[in-house]
């Protein structure tokens, strides 16, 4: 009885998030696992699940940090090149005259990055500076989003955002290779964002094939690998001898 009520619970989440029924009945009740419309469509809604963890992928990071009362082992210029390619594209958007449904997500995002760099600062003992730090962002990003910067400028900002993630993936990457550990570096928000990379380079190939926009997302996502695999090596490194001392 169990196990008769289960199937349909199972089926429902199946077609609630990843397929038509169609798909399903090609799937599961006829076993063609290898129908192509069929697999691009799974493919596809998993991308979108994929990129959602992104939405909320730095609050387990401002969550252990919080927790910890430490920022022991992030980079604060990795954490300020996240915030200049979350704010270009936010700033490219408003400049464009997007709806919000079409880019609300990102200002979530951008609300995370900021907090999280305020949090850096707040615990290397800069509270002051990282409140005085809102004061020029805010004019930085008025401007940018006001008419007397040229889309244009505002679109090579946005642009060049992800060469700014990955030089952003690669600071943090030397910080944990020079320190021999990966501090307070939150693991759950490590795998979120290599998912997220994996979708956008899926979605880049899937819209521009070989291009160089997919080029630079390969490169992103190889990085946020390398962020994964040193939190698999140093996930057994001793703490810093200043956090044993205290």
């Amino acid at each position: 009885m169990a196990d008769s009520e289960q199937i349909p619970a199972v089926k429902e989440f199946l077609l609630n998030f990843f397929m038509p029924e169609k798909c399903y009945d090609e799937f599961f009740l006829h076993f063609n696992f290898a129908h192509v419309p069929c697999l691009k469509i799974v493919l596809s809604k998993s991308m979108g699940l994929w990129m959602m963890g992104t939405v909320f992928a730095q609050l387990p990071q401002i969550w252990k940090v919080l927790k910890a009362g430490s920022a022991e082992g992030l980079s604060l210029a990795s954490a300020l090149l996240s915030l200049y390619a979350i704010s270009g594209y936010v700033a490219y958007c408003i400049a464009q005259g997007f709806p919000v449904g079409a880019w609300g997500e990102s200002l979530f995002i951008l609300t995370q990055v900021m907090l999280l760099n305020f949090l850096i600062l707040h615990f290397n003992g800069q509270t002051v500076r990282g409140l005085l730090f809102l004061v020029p962002y805010c004019a930085i990003m008025y401007v940018l989003t006001s008419p007397l910067v040229p889309r244009k400028a505002v679109s090579l900002v946005q642009e060049s955002g992800v060469l700014a993630i990955i030089a952003s993936r690669l600071i943090q990457a030397g910080s944990n290779s020079l320190s021999k550990h990966t501090g307070q570096l939150s693991a759950v928000s490590v795998v979120l964002v290599f998912m997220g990379s994996l979708a956008h380079l899926c979605a880049s190939l899937q819209e521009t094939g070989q291009s160089l926009s997919t080029l630079t997302q390969v490169l992103a996502c190889l990085c946020s690998g390398v962020l994964v695999a040193q939190m698999f090596h140093y996930r057994n490194a001793p703490l810093p001898s200043k956090e044993k001392a205290e």
